[in-house]
């Protein structure tokens, strides 16, 4: 990506304050592709503290001791749960570390995650990409999946039976990684972690839990590119995200 493009995402967070990268935190990249610098975070302090962290308990009928990801993705790939097997082109199972302290849950693949088979990768996830950069991690760092995975026709919100067709899939990844902290990237995966109707702006700025596991809600690349009155509030759920986990260090 370009350094243009990298700062038009980057404006849609509101994060314009550069400082250099840590090195240890984040693996050299080649000279191709250069480092861009974090931006300066706010005062930690004046956010809500976050829960005790509890163990993760067993999500669902969920026994990690007894799975593997290779199963797991396989049933994933030839999942005919629900109709959106008829419609799609690739399954959606998900990428990065499978030991990730870092899950980030979107709510289903679109156009162009359901050509590729990959999560997030069309605007939305290069934006995604550069929240990421800016928790001073990369993709390769975290795991990154969704509610659903298969892609809703027209890029629709998934029906009940659809999220119910693929809860176990996710329930099975989440109890595979342990997972530190739970990003719940937009409204339909935030209100399907958490079970709850209220809206997104009701959800955010404050840690929930899932089976032990902390939950910060965070607002949706592709509705921060549109909504840049939102942006600033971005870059305040990723700092408490950061809090969260630096708290159970």
């Amino acid at each position: 990506m370009d350094n243009t493009l990298r700062l038009h995402y980057l404006e849609a967070m509101g994060i314009d304050v550069w400082l250099p990268r840590v090195a240890s935190v984040v693996p050299e990249l080649s000279a191709a592709e250069p480092v861009p610098p974090l931006p300066e975070p706010q005062a930690l302090a004046e956010l809500p503290a976050p829960p005790e962290p509890q163990p993760l308990a067993d999500i669902g009928a969920a026994d990690a001791g007894a799975d593997n990801w290779e199963v797991l993705a396989a049933e994933v790939a030839a999942c005919t749960r629900c109709g959106l097997c008829n419609t799609r082109k690739n399954t959606v199972f998900g990428s990065g570390d499978k030991m990730a302290d870092w899950l980030l849950i979107g709510e289903g693949p679109g156009q162009h995650e359901d050509e590729q088979g990959l999560p997030f990768v069309g605007n939305a996830g290069q934006l995604l990409t550069e929240m990421i950069r800016a928790l001073g991690l990369s993709r390769d760092e975290v795991f990154i999946t969704n509610i659903v995975k298969c892609r809703p026709p027209n890029n629709r919100d998934p029906h009940v039976d659809e999220v119910a067709s693929c809860q176990g899939y996710l329930q099975r990844q989440i109890a595979l990684i342990r997972p530190k902290i739970i990003l719940a990237v937009g409204r339909i995966a935030a209100q399907t972690l958490l079970a709850t109707d209220a809206p997104l702006g009701k959800l955010r700025g404050k840690v929930h839990t899932l089976h032990g596991v902390p939950v910060v809600v965070v607002y949706h690349p592709a509705y921060l590119l549109r909504s840049l009155p939102e942006k600033r509030k971005a870059w305040q759920d990723l700092q408490l995200a950061l809090h969260t986990v630096k708290a159970q260090q």
